[in-house]
């Protein structure tokens, strides 16, 4: 039991840094023609480069909250992030919706695959009992 354990924590945590990794080369990407979106910069123009540089913005604070995290060494604040990306997926089709723009339906997976992949991590380690330091 405990060996299944620890390859599920290690799966999660493999998981959550991959998540991390192609947040990250997703938000890169996202000013390329190498986007893994599309983004009909033609037909909507400065509404899609909003789309991208929410994309940017997003890899940012990416960094900005897993080196917090790391420094720190506490990782709860990984389930907020995941709830927040989660959260993206409705203001992703609220923004389409109110702005006539076709949104990219690739984004709603990405999304729910990244926000679910952090929430779990951060469950994860929020869980796990830390040890008592001995005086």
């Amino acid at each position: 039991m405990p060996n299944r354990m620890q390859a599920i924590r290690l799966l999660i945590e493999v998981n959550f840094y991959f998540a991390v990794v192609a947040l990250m080369f997703a938000s890169i990407c996202s000013v390329t023609d190498a986007s893994f979106f599309e983004f009909n910069e033609a037909l909507y123009g400065a509404l899609d480069n909003n789309l991208r540089m929410m994309m940017v913005n997003l890899g940012i604070t990416e960094a900005v909250v897993l080196g917090y995290c790391w420094f720190s060494k506490s990782f709860r604040y990984m389930v907020l992030v995941g709830f927040f990306l989660l959260l993206m997926i409705g203001s992703l089709e609220f923004y389409g919706e109110v702005n006539t723009v076709a949104i990219d339906a690739n984004f709603s997976l990405f999304f729910m695959y990244t926000g679910l992949s952090h929430m779990l991590f951060g469950l994860l380690k929020t869980g796990e009992k830390k040890p008592v330091a001995q005086d």
